[in-house]
């Protein structure tokens, strides 16, 4: 009782860092992504010569120590240097890009300008959105890997969520988990609806049905082994696999009812009107100073309850940014047109937010009050803008070294594509980590959760090492990533509902 009420403290009364921290580590992401990338047009310029004996375990690890290693080290051992890290990265990628520059064979001697031109003219294959998938997938990493790394000392507590009021990274990842799946619900994709709307509202309600019994099964094993929680994250029995059920099927039907091109209207109604009546009613007070858990089930359960309301606008906010992303465009121009927009949007609504805690009051996850719902779509989309952006320098030096076979990312649009080269590229979508966790994104979460349960109860996570944190932590990632990895080459995805 002693060790799980000591991690109940270690994990409450927190405040967060700062917005600009938040931020800054959006860049750690999209150079990690670029020199990935670097590593197979270096592997393409040298004919292919590296060894690839078994070439999905070398995908495999290619991805792991590229992609999960930065981000496990950053929120820890790396937390308290990170800006120089990112640095440090960037002049790597400036250096082997300019090493591509000079050495590669596709280079022509023209005028830069013209070449320029003629790259942002050029067609990108349409079928899907790279930067879109790579969003989704790293919140679902970051969540998992931070999931269990707080349980540790080498994490930052500055990383953790917040008590009531604050910024925390992990505040960030709640928020952003649920605008990364509003981006690709069927409403924001423009899935021709079959039958009547009130049939497919039925669907999208049963559908959910999985995060109920994922809610149910976390709820009844933390109460049958007494695991530590902490209770005014969500409440006594609510968990976040309930907020994400509710918030499907109530957008769900906001969506069946009004048009989704005015999704932006809604979210902004539902979340001013509920930060309107948090500052003019009793539900502020409530929610952070009644303490009484055992009147009802809305006593004890109020931040869970009551915080879906931000959730909802969130969401809402999510279907009209993924409207806006999967909007028709072929050319580079388009693209670096609509990453532009996603930056001025994250630019303006950040003064917003700005604005709103100065006058109105600080970001709380607690409350998911409106700081906190403008704080996470602006955070997004400032993110998403800089990951398009690295996929774009890519494709520029993919264009000019002649490499074509980098996964989950741009390819330039070719009108008769070779069987040979169709094939390559399916290969390499296939031993891709991306796209592994892309296919059994909920599936993935479910393992992180199973496997921070159990490496709890294994680990003591308060005396580990700083050495010894990051081994588990990387053991635990690693395992998730080969779980989900083997799935992906055996093409098997777990949905049936």
């Amino acid at each position: 009782m002693f060790q799980r009420e000591l991690k109940e403290a270690f994990v409450s009364n927190l405040n967060g860092t700062s917005l600009e921290e938040v931020a800054l580590g959006s860049f750690l992401a999209p150079l990690c992504l670029i020199n990935r990338g670097l590593v197979w047009i270096l592997y393409h310029q040298g004919k292919g010569t590296l060894p690839l004996p078994f070439p999905w375990i070398s995908h495999l690890l290619l991805d792991f120590s590229m992609i999960i290693l930065p981000l496990v080290l950053s929120c820890t051992i790396l937390s308290d240097i990170l800006h120089q890290v990112i640095i440090g990265l960037a002049f790597v990628s400036m250096g082997v890009l300019f090493y591509i520059h000079r050495t590669s064979s596709h280079t022509t001697v023209v005028n830069p300008q013209n070449s320029i031109k003629n790259f942002l003219q050029s067609h990108v294959q349409c079928n899907q959105v790279p930067f879109l998938t790579i969003f989704r997938v790293l919140v679902n990493v970051k969540t998992s890997i931070s999931i269990l790394a707080v349980d540790f000392i080498v994490f930052p507590r500055r990383y953790a969520k917040t008590e009531t009021y604050g910024t925390g990274v992990m505040d960030f990842g709640v928020g952003a988990y649920v605008f990364a799946n509003a981006l690709v619900c069927p409403e924001a994709r423009r899935k021709n609806i079959t039958g009547s709307k009130m049939n497919h509202l039925k669907k999208q309600i049963l559908s959910v049905w999985p995060l109920v019994v994922l809610g149910m099964g976390r709820l009844v094993s933390v109460k049958m082994t007494g695991y530590h929680e902490h209770v005014t994250e969500y409440g006594v029995h609510w968990n976040f696999f309930f907020t994400l059920a509710i918030v499907r099927i109530v957008a769900s039907l906001l969506l069946a009812i009004f048009p989704v091109s005015q999704s932006w209207i809604f979210a902004l109604l539902i979340g001013g009107l509920y930060q309107f009546t948090l500052e003019t009613s009793g539900l502020k007070s409530f929610m952070i100073h009644n303490n009484d858990r055992t009147k009802d089930f809305l006593h004890a359960n109020k931040e869970g309850i009551f915080s879906v309301v931000g959730y909802i606008a969130i969401y809402m906010a999510g279907v009209q940014i993924g409207l806006f992303i999967m909007q028709p465009r072929t050319q580079v121009r388009e693209w670096l047109k609509a990453m532009g927009k996603l930056f001025l949007a994250s630019c303006i609504l950040y003064a917003a937010l700005y604005t709103c805690r100065a006058t109105v009051e600080p970001v709380s996850r607690r409350l998911a009050n409106l700081p906190f719902c403008i704080w996470t779509i602006a955070q997004s989309m400032f993110f998403m803008s800089w990951l398009g952006l690295a996929d774009i320098i890519l494709l520029l030096f993919k264009r000019k070294s002649g490499c074509h076979f980098v996964p989950s990312s741009w390819n330039m649009y070719k009108k008769d594509i070779d069987s040979l080269s169709a094939k390559k590229t399916s290969k390499m979508e296939r031993f891709c980590l991306i796209q592994a966790v892309n296919r059994n994104q909920l599936l993935f979460f479910m393992f992180a959760n199973l496997m921070t349960g159990l490496t709890n109860m294994l680990v003591d996570t308060f005396s580990s090492s700083d050495f010894f944190s990051v081994f588990v932590l990387l053991s635990y990632m690693f395992t998730n990533c080969c779980l989900i990895y083997v799935l992906h080459i055996f093409a098997i995805t777990v949905k049936f509902w």
